[in-house]
């Protein structure tokens, strides 16, 4: 493996981890408002590796849904992971089967950012010890965060709601991400629909919300490629 290039990986993802370790700790946090301990916190941490998930699998947790509207919320939360998947597959083609299992698990947003930036890149550089750098870098300091956000969360009295933490994490996700129109109004119409459906039975809001802002965002999306292809 090429050292230098894990080094590099470490060092570009460095600034960012300024991001994950608080978003790590409202994690560990929200496990303890949803009831679970340090163990469940380790495990979901170590399999799902992947903050909004996490948030609204645990928030679903805490309102006693079914198991599998947790499990399928979380996946649809996660679909972007496939376009993820199909955008750095040719540059991990020639890996072994082992390897390229663990790119994927440790594939995250900011790891694909910054993994496919210096893969286009002109001098070819395709290492994959520099992704190596990056996500697995990010994979032990959201563990670290987790697992300190569950003891804080354990100490913090209940009077300073910390309830509340989890819907100004997922607002300051979003507000970044809505950039353009197909996001705005994806956005927008997954938070009506999900508040809208707030009583659905199953707890089944928040996954209802999710879809209709995906589908709507893609729509929206396609529309406007349509419209200016015809201008």
């Amino acid at each position: 493996m090429d050292r230098s290039e894990l080094r590099q990986g470490i060092r570009d993802v460095s600034p960012l981890l300024l991001g994950i370790v608080p978003f790590g700790l409202i994690a560990g946090v929200a496990t303890v408002n949803a009831g679970l301990g340090l163990p469940e916190a380790v495990g979901l941490s170590a399999i799902v590796f992947a903050g909004a998930a996490q948030l609204a699998a645990l928030d679903l947790i805490g309102r006693d849904a079914p198991l599998a509207v947790v499990v399928v919320t979380a996946v649809v939360i996660n679909l972007r992971m496939l376009m993820y998947s199909a955008s750095i597959a040719p540059y991990v083609q020639d890996l072994s089967r082992r390897t390229k299992a663990t790119v994927a698990y440790l594939l995250t947003d900011q790891a694909y950012a910054l993994a496919i930036a210096r893969y286009r890149t002109g001098d070819g550089t395709r290492s994959v010890a520099y992704y190596l750098g990056v996500a697995a870098t990010l994979w032990v300091v959201w563990q670290l965060a987790t697992i300190a956000g569950v003891v804080v969360g354990t100490s913090v009295p209940e009077s300073l709601g910390l309830e509340f933490a989890v819907p100004l994490v997922f607002l300051a996700l979003l507000v970044p991400a809505m950039e353009d129109g197909p996001t705005t109004i994806a956005g927008g119409v997954s938070g009506t629909v999900a508040v809208v459906a707030t009583g659905l039975p199953l707890n089944l809001g928040l996954l209802v919300g999710a879809t209709a802002g995906i589908v709507t965002g893609r729509l929206t999306e396609v529309a406007t490629e349509g419209s200016s292809s015809g201008d």
